[in-house]
């Protein structure tokens, strides 16, 4: 299933290999259409490493016990040719021009989480 002209629904399904559950595709598509905005910005395919999570699998892997992951409100990115900071520095420039919703966003050593929870959050 695609969500925009560049993501598909199989890039956010979760690494334990579990079906994407049909009450969080619409938040998954919300997620699409800003990295879209990100990928149109850049010039350069996103690659995600983490979309949805089923409770079960983020537990596994030691996530956030209100992970926006489970939610399907987020996404762990990798650019090319990009650091995460550069990465995180961009997002932040086009939330500021009311581009990209206003959420989580945080830039890890290797990639970039970011969320559409609703309000601005960084740790």
């Amino acid at each position: 299933m695609q969500l925009t002209e560049n993501f598909s629904l199989s890039e956010f399904d979760c690494n334990d290999g579990s079906k994407t559950p049909q009450s969080v595709i619409d938040q998954l598509e919300k997620v699409a259409d800003n990295l879209q905005v990100l990928r149109k910005y850049l010039g350069k395919s996103i690659q995600v490493n983490s979309g949805y999570r089923s409770p079960s699998y983020n537990v596994k892997i030691g996530g956030a016990s209100k992970s926006q992951h489970v939610l399907g409100n987020a996404a762990d990115i990798v650019v090319e040719g990009y650091t995460p900071k550069q990465v995180f520095d961009v997002i932040e420039l086009l939330q500021e021009r009311g581009e990209m919703s206003v959420g989580g966003l945080h830039a890890y050593k290797t990639f970039v989480h970011y969320d559409i929870r609703g309000h601005f959050a960084r740790w």
